[in-house]
């Protein structure tokens, strides 16, 4: 069962605080909060990713002053990454596909899960 928490009273200076420690976390101030809470306590003996941690996003931020590309410029770049071009999705797709439900299922080209 979950609760609500609710903190008054608190001083501009601290969610100003807060709020610039959430933004540098790539969170939202509710999930800094439970961030700091998880880890004031958590012991080192805890198992498994905290609720922070799995909602955290990646640190790395791009550039604000990288330089916009166009499509044509997005195309040959990709091209020069891949000049044969990349594998068809559709083979992959039934390959997780037949796995799934087995071949025999997958060839009476019927939709949906099976019955």
């Amino acid at each position: 069962m979950t609760i609500n928490l609710s903190i008054k009273n608190v001083p501009d200076a601290v969610a100003d605080a807060l709020r610039a420690r959430a933004e540098r976390n790539h969170r939202s101030l509710q999930g800094e909060l439970m961030a700091i809470l998880e880890h004031s306590v958590s012991g080192p003996a805890s198992q498994g990713p905290t609720i922070a941690a799995r909602t955290a996003a990646p640190r790395t931020v791009p550039a604000q002053n990288t330089p916009k590309l166009s499509i044509d410029e997005v195309a040959a770049r990709a091209a020069k990454l891949f000049p044969k071009g990349t594998a068809s999705s559709v083979n992959f797709i039934r390959e997780m596909r037949d796995g799934r439900y087995g071949e025999e299922w997958a060839n009476t080209g019927r939709h949906g899960t099976p019955d």
